[in-house]
């Protein structure tokens, strides 16, 4: 090979020596951690699967039969109420009424009031017997009603009086001897309770209405009555009802009250009546009977403010002709109200038909 002489020939060099390794570069920094990721929120809990229908029951069998009720007793028989059978039921009417009331001062001891009356009076049994437990012989059985006593006054629409109280049928007793009677016990609202017992008759035909008295007689003597100018309606006085209060009232009914009584019965053609006679006074018709009074009424040391000492009254239950059943009730009662040393008799009186029948 030609050596070109343009050229500087050298030879070849040694071969240097490797180049030390070159150092490893810093490390790169490794990034910082990512955070964790945010969890999801939790998935909403699946609606949960509705359970499975019950399985139904079997139908229960059937119940045995209820077996029918026992059949209610027979109700008790009523009790016998002899001479009160009649009176049972509710009973409407009119009447009149005369009082001498007390007066304090004012020119007068006493005010005549007078009423014509419109009356409901009402009768129920007592169910079953009533026994009277008895040390000296034996014991009594006997039968009653209940009654409601209500009284106005058919001109001026005002309540008068209002009376509940009891009927009894009383046997005969052997000690005391005392034959079958009848009984009544009353309540009345002025202060007064009372007991009357009587006899009970019956006939036919109509009865015989006696005549009764409004006159005054000192306490004790009831055969020296006397009449007071109120007693006479042509006499003008401040001490008597008037007015609207007169309307219907009569000389004669102030003369005799069972006037009105009388002139009821003429109107009626009665086949038979029953007669119920009763008083306070223990010895009239019968042993028995009473009265008591609240402290205004009985008063103190001077006497009485109005004292009801005695009551008497009879009752006629008639049954016409034609009917089968009693339907008219009259009736005729006397109350002495003793005060300034008088009696003054408080008659009342009630003309009533049968407007229904009770048991």
């Amino acid at each position: 090979m030609d050596l070109d002489p343009n050229f500087s020939y050298q030879p070849n060099p040694p071969t240097p020596a490797p180049a030390p390794p070159a150092p490893d570069p810093a490390p790169t920094p490794s990034p910082p951690p990512m955070p964790p990721p945010t969890p999801a929120p939790p998935a909403p809990d699946p609606a949960p699967t509705p359970p499975p229908p019950p399985t139904p029951a079997p139908p229960a069998p059937d119940p045995a039969p209820t077996p029918p009720p026992a059949p209610a007793p027979p109700p008790a028989p009523l009790p016998d109420l002899g001479p009160l059978t009649s009176l049972v039921g509710v009973w409407n009417g009119t009447g009149f009424n005369a009082i001498w009331r007390p007066v304090n001062g004012g020119g007068s001891d006493r005010f005549l009031e007078l009423n014509v009356t419109s009356e409901t009076l009402e009768f129920d049994t007592i169910p079953g017997t009533i026994p009277n437990r008895g040390f000296l012989q034996g014991d009594l059985e006997m039968a009653g009603l209940r009654y409601l006593q209500q009284i106005t006054d058919s001109n001026l629409a005002a309540g008068l009086h209002a009376e509940p109280g009891v009927w009894l049928s009383v046997p005969a007793t052997t000690d005391p001897p005392v034959p079958a009677s009848v009984a009544r016990m009353g309540n009345v609202p002025h202060g007064t309770s009372f007991v009357a017992q009587g006899v009970a008759t019956s006939a036919a035909g109509a009865p015989a209405i006696p005549a009764v008295s409004i006159s005054p007689f000192p306490i004790g003597q009831p055969s020296a009555p006397s009449t007071f100018a109120e007693q006479e309606l042509a006499n003008e006085t401040p001490f008597r009802t008037s007015g609207t209060g007169l309307n219907g009232v009569t000389q004669a009914m102030l003369d005799n009250p069972n006037s009105v009584l009388a002139a009821a019965l003429a109107g009626l053609n009665v086949e038979s009546f029953v007669e119920l006679s009763v008083s306070s006074d223990a010895a009239v018709p019968i042993l028995g009977g009473g009265t008591a009074n609240t402290a205004f009424l009985m008063g103190g040391p001077d006497g009485p403010n109005a004292l009801a000492a005695r009551v008497d009254s009879t009752f006629w239950v008639l049954t016409l002709v034609g009917n089968e059943a009693a339907s008219s009730l009259l009736y005729s009662q006397t109350v002495l109200l003793n005060f300034n040393g008088i009696s003054w008799p408080h008659v009342t009186i009630g003309v009533l038909k049968l407007a229904s029948a009770a048991a």
